[in-house]
């Protein structure tokens, strides 16, 4: 586990497409300064299952195959910002996902604690972990599971000991219906269609870090950690 750093980082909002590895480096960064990776998906999944006034009315509409609308994760995100083990910092994860989002965060920051004598904290660092597309496509698609114990391998990057077999038990191993070649062309082109905006609202405020991802992860996470520290509150 990696030592935590006691100290304010500020809110920390990670970019990147499917497969450049957000994921992995959220939990880096967790654990390094001591914060929470907060997910919108994760907020929606738990007001819903606590059958909180948000999650009834997320719950409804979703059963009628209707999109969340921005309003009411505006007032889950709100209330999970407000919490305790926010104040030194946090990573969002799956928000903003517009310009309009990221407008509304930089307002309920600016009046939920700059307004409150609060001079430590700071609007968010946006690192942006950049990856060739034709890497993201040889990661995603390289991409194989175990049937029976669930292993994750990649022919590419980390292939099991005998080619398509899990090390484990020996299974041949299968490609989910979301690895396939044409399902990944299209996440990653809904993912710059609909984010390539946001980017462009924090770059035009010069808060955008890029940072190399097709390094190692563990020179990934520093040249983020640098950049956190080097914005930091």
């Amino acid at each position: 586990m990696a030592e935590v750093t006691s100290r304010c980082v500020g809110p920390i909002i990670l970019m990147g497409p499917p497969g450049a590895g957000k994921g992995t480096q959220a939990k880096l960064i967790a654990e390094r300064y001591g914060i929470p990776q907060i997910s919108t998906g994760d907020l929606l999944r738990e007001h819903v299952c606590k059958g909180t006034s948000l999650g009834l009315q997320a719950k409804e509409i979703m059963a009628r195959g209707q999109l969340v609308p921005d309003e009411l994760l505006y007032g889950m995100v709100a209330e999970r910002l407000r919490e305790a083990d926010c104040d030194p910092g946090f990573i969002l994860d799956g928000f903003p996902r517009t310009p309009g989002q990221a407008g509304w965060l930089d307002e309920f920051l600016k009046h939920e604690l700059f307004d409150k004598s609060n001079p430590g904290k700071c609007l968010p660092i946006v690192v942006q972990i950049d990856v060739d597309y034709n890497d993201l496509l040889s990661r995603l698609t390289g991409r194989r599971s175990c049937p029976a114990c669930g292993t994750i391998y990649n022919v590419h990057l980390q292939p099991p000991r005998v080619d398509e077999l899990c090390d484990l038990d020996g299974s041949k191993l299968v490609t989910r219906n979301d690895d396939r070649e044409e399902v990944i062309r299209e996440r990653l082109q809904t993912y710059e269609k609909l984010t390539r905006p946001v980017i462009d609202y924090y770059g035009r405020q010069g808060r955008v870090a890029l940072v190399n991802g097709a390094l190692p992860v563990d020179q990934v996470s520093e040249q983020i950690f640098h950049e956190i520290e080097r914005h930091g509150c």
